[in-house]
């Protein structure tokens, strides 16, 4: 029988290698690269490559592997040369033989303690860990391997992906619309597999498509609504596995120019990419290819990559029960890392951060250069569930208490500063300018002429929303989506805001829904705006793509705002509304035209997250009771807590803004 072979290189310096060889069967669950089946792990043969030094010093410790898979208790013998290894013995049953050798890595980083970890979390060095190279090859054909002795990798209720048993298979079936069955078909279609494990999606997957550009690679912030579908399906393995590759990508050499990013960075995407090795024997080397921007559009890194990584683990926990995964000690690196990278030090004056043009969703030129909603919304997110996940030991006490700072102050300005409604517009329209003073109103000293005047008419009279973005002497009206639903799922907003901005949606239907949820943002940037805020991007045209497009990948956070709020039918109203067009437009990325009556006109069709985003908000709706795991309340301790520069022993008067009471 003919086989094949391959080398997968893990996504970190130096690389590890894996020696995969197989026939017609799959690996763990999925063939590289199309097939669906599963095969027993104890099918596979492991040899050590080589024995490569780690460079950082630090010693690296075994992969703990389910033992029934690969051997018998009693036959555990220990290897020379500084490796581990396990050799499986033949059972009475016929079962084929097989050989582990597992030499030290540093995977299994839950042996270390964290505390003895954070010295080296800034320290070049640590970066360069990797897990030496393994070697699997197929050696028999194993018939009749009852399922309790199968290796189980993944975590959650159904780990294994795909492996989901006939009665939930025909129940669920049964229960879903010809638009649900087509929409599952194809997000599966889209699944990457590397090593033979599923690793994410591909951002689009349209047949037709001659130019594929980037979008054949897996983004991370692509892969959110695919997740949530998966594990609000029972399938959490794809998302483990994921959250572990992107993790290892974190540590790749990272340089543009000669300069290189903080060592916390996550990539915007990466790709699986294949070579043939020497020889004739049809093997061939697959490797995880990451982008940190450099070869985007603008060469702008992503800073909502970690954000979502990070808010994507805890939902992985919630979700799947399996909370092994966030304890492990690379991945309260990972958390560390990330968050030393935001928490940064630096010249700016609020707990905003400070971000270039095309740093998030939107990633092209659209003048939310500064601080944008999008990102702050993110960015607390982020910082809730890291506070949640974060082993606090002597190591992340002043960490901890700097998420706990932030999160009051980002909180405080985001409430005081980005909300208005029509009594805060007005209040903004009689504004006083140039104050030179602590006790200013006026803070940021915008000029009222900056109101545009579509505002005054669109603004109800009940609810209201956070702005786009907010500098000195400059306010972006615009209503920017997915920054407003983040700031309600996570109550950054309070409860009045966070209920203004749904009521606002719904007074505003036909300019934020109409045809297709949801506007990215409102309105769009037309005539000479348009000319000078964009540079005249043929793509960005008003009414298009990022400049008020149509976007539905959305539909799954609204709809989790939603249910947040109370508001399911209003959800539902919403998912019906882009039910009906969908799949008779191929699932396309975005809707031009005001109403979103248009397939957008450099849409891709078959946009991964637009099947992921429906199906996600579909299994929402189905089971509201989940949403509560993914959604926080109102932290009532932060509102307790105020980290101001001025201290009580400063001998200077505190001007802190929170406490100030209201002007009559």
């Amino acid at each position: 029988m003919n086989s094949r072979s391959c080398i997968c290189v893990s996504a970190m310096k130096p690389c590890c290698r894996f020696l995969i060889s197989f026939r017609s069967s799959s690996l763990f669950g999925f063939s590289p690269p199309n097939s669906g089946k599963f095969i027993n792990s104890s099918k596979l043969h492991c040899t050590k490559i080589d024995s490569r030094s780690i460079r950082s010093g630090i010693h690296c410790r075994r992969i703990v592997l389910d033992r029934n898979a690969f051997c018998d208790s009693d036959s555990i013998s220990w290897g020379g040369g500084g490796s581990r290894v396990l050799r499986a013995r033949g059972s009475s049953r016929g079962r084929g033989r097989g050989v582990l050798v597992i030499p030290h890595v540093a995977s299994d980083f839950r042996n270390y303690s964290t505390s003895s970890l954070d010295s080296h979390v800034n320290d070049k060095s640590f970066e360069s860990m990797f897990v030496k190279p393994l070697v699997f090859k197929e050696v028999e054909k194993t018939e009749g391997i009852p399922k309790r002795e199968r290796g189980n990798v993944g975590g959650g209720k159904d780990a294994n992906f795909g492996n989901v048993g006939v009665r939930k298979e025909t129940e669920r079936c049964l229960s879903q619309t010809e638009v649900e069955k087509e929409a599952w078909k194809l997000l599966r279609g889209a699944v990457v597999n590397y090593c033979g494990f599923p690793v994410g999606t591909v951002a689009a997957n349209d047949p037709g498509d001659t130019q594929t550009l980037n979008y054949d690679q897996v983004f991370i912030r692509d892969f959110v609504p695919s997740a949530y579908a998966f594990m609000l399906d029972g399938e959490g393995e794809i998302v483990r596995n994921f959250l572990l590759h992107t993790l290892q990508l974190q540590s790749w050499e990272k340089t543009v120019d000669c300069h290189s990013p903080g060592p916390g960075l996550m990539p915007a995407s990466f790709k699986v990419k294949s070579a043939p090795l020497e020889g004739n024997d049809g093997s061939f080397e697959e490797f995880l290819d990451p982008d940190f921007g450099g070869s985007a559009i603008g060469r702008v890194s992503p800073v909502d990559s970690g954000l979502w990584w990070i808010i994507l683990l805890r939902a992985y926990g919630k979700l799947t029960g399996d909370y092994t995964l966030q304890e492990r000690i690379d991945v309260q690196t990972g958390i560390k890392l990330i968050l030393k990278l935001c928490l940064a030090d630096g010249f700016d004056m609020f707990p905003t951060l400070l971000v270039t043009d095309g740093s998030c969703m939107i990633d092209r030129r659209m003048g939310i250069h500064g601080h944008p909603l999008e990102i702050q919304a993110l960015f607390y997110s982020a910082l809730r569930c890291a506070r949640e996940m974060l082993i606090v030991n002597d190591g992340t006490k002043s960490l901890v208490t700097a998420v706990n700072n932030r999160l009051s102050a980002l909180s405080f300005h985001i409430r005081e500063y980005y909300w208005v409604d029509i009594k805060k517009i007005n209040e903004i329209y009689r504004y006083n300018t140039e104050e030179y003073s602590a006790d200013a109103t006026n803070k940021f000293n915008i000029y009222p002429e900056q109101i545009p005047t579509w505002l005054v008419d669109w603004i109800p009279d009940k609810g209201g929303y956070f702005i786009g973005n907010l500098q000195p002497a400059h306010m972006d009206f615009r209503f920017f989506t997915l920054g407003n639903l983040w700031a309600v799922i996570s109550s950054l907003g309070n409860q009045e805001q966070n209920e203004g901005v749904m009521t606002l949606i719904e007074e505003k239907w036909d300019d934020l829904v109409a045809n297709m949820p949801l506007k990215i943002c409102f309105p769009a940037l037309e005539k000479d705006e348009w000319r000078i805020i964009t540079g005249s991007d043929p793509k960005n045209t008003p009414w298009s793509y990022h400049n008020g497009g149509s976007w539905p990948t959305l539909l799954w956070q609204f709809t989790l705002a939603c249910i947040k709020m109370g508001k399911l039918e209003l959800a539902k109203k919403a998912v019906a509304v882009a039910e009906k067009r969908l799949k008779e437009d191929e699932w396309p990325e975005y809707y031009d035209t005001k109403s979103g009556r248009f397939v957008g006109k450099q849409s891709r069709l078959y946009q991964t997250w637009t099947i992921a985003g429906f199906l996600a908000a579909k299994k929402l709706i189905e089971q509201p009771e989940k949403a509560s795991l993914l959604f926080w309340e109102e932290d009532y301790q932060l509102l307790e807590t105020c980290v101001c520069g001025l201290s009580k022993s400063s001998g200077r008067k505190n001007k802190c803004s929170r406490f100030t009471p209201p002007r009559s």
